[in-house]
């Protein structure tokens, strides 16, 4: 199968991916993912075609990988197709025992995607993640615009930086929240958008789960629950905090050259962050068990 057999192809404009994505339809009317990429990122797109093919052999419910190439100039990759909804616009409409119940397959399915090791000769993870958030706290420092209170994050990191040491080292995602799954026709979650895949702590996957506590307290809550089968351990939510500090200092500087919605969407996610963690003096965020309780 190649990206000329298609009879159609319709762009895909959602997402922040460099890939162009399109709906494409073969002459049978079956439909299937198309990512276009740049030339020059065949290595990397190579490996994330070969991850998610390791990923798949564990039964995850994701898009299948189909065929990888090059064609006039670009890296392709062909993908089955999933014909649901966004999982951001259905669950935070749903009960909050569905909500959660969601919550637990993601966070199933994330252990699963977990147990697929980092390369040999990666490097460990202390001095690349101390790397990571040194550069973040310089970006913030000379960033124009401040998060009020925004010092608890960079307290919070210098002061917890030692629960960095000897963590394992597997295969991530990248970009594990909400607004990167699917609810499917058959009702079923699946799992989308691997391209920003990396090697490093498992737990720092859960970074993103701001979005997921956002739109929906007790989905966040199942994932959690669902990774650990049952409450995560205090060591869990320490470090967590540390890389959902990391992140949201981050997220000011990454937003200022896509507007002032993105800047502010930022800074209220602080907000937000701030107030779970109560100016992260408590590693155990209050939308965890207001999605247990409702």
């Amino acid at each position: 199968m190649l990206p000329e057999d298609f009879t159609s192809t319709e762009l895909i404009q959602k997402g922040w991916s460099g890939d162009r994505k399109y709906c494409a339809t073969d002459a049978q009317g079956n439909r299937f993912l198309l990512r276009l990429s740049p030339e020059d990122t065949y290595a990397r797109k190579l490996e994330e075609f070969q991850s998610m093919r390791k990923a798949e052999a564990l039964d995850i419910p994701m898009c299948r990988p189909l065929e990888f190439g090059t064609r006039n100039g670009e890296v392709y990759a062909i993908q089955t197709w999933i014909d649901g909804e966004d999982a951001q616009d259905v669950i935070p409409s749903l009960e909050r025992e569905k909500q959660y119940d969601y919550g637990l397959e993601a966070g199933r399915i994330l252990r699963k995607i977990h147990q697929i090791p980092a390369p040999a000769g990666t490097e460990e993870w202390e001095g690349r993640f101390n790397r990571k958030a040194d550069r973040k706290i310089r970006q913030y420092e000379t960033c124009p615009i401040k998060i009020e209170n925004g010092q608890a994050f960079v307290d919070y990191i210098n002061s917890h930086r030692h629960l960095l040491h000897g963590r394992p080292l597997t295969y991530q995602h990248g970009d594990y929240h909400i607004g990167n799954m699917m609810i499917g026709r058959d009702g079923k979650l699946y799992i989308i958008d691997f391209d920003r895949y990396d090697y490093g702590d498992p737990w720092e996957e859960f970074n993103r789960i701001v979005w997921c506590a956002q739109a929906a307290p007790a989905f966040a809550a199942g994932i959690v629950e669902g990774y650990f089968e049952g409450e995560a351990p205090l060591a869990f939510w320490e470090l967590l905090a540390l890389y959902i500090s990391s992140n949201t200092l981050s997220a000011v500087p990454w937003a200022i050259p896509y507007g002032q919605e993105e800047v502010r969407i930022a800074l209220e996610q602080a907000r937000d962050v701030l107030r779970w963690y109560d100016n992260m003096r408590n590693p155990i965020p209050t939308w965890y068990r207001e999605g247990l309780s409702g």
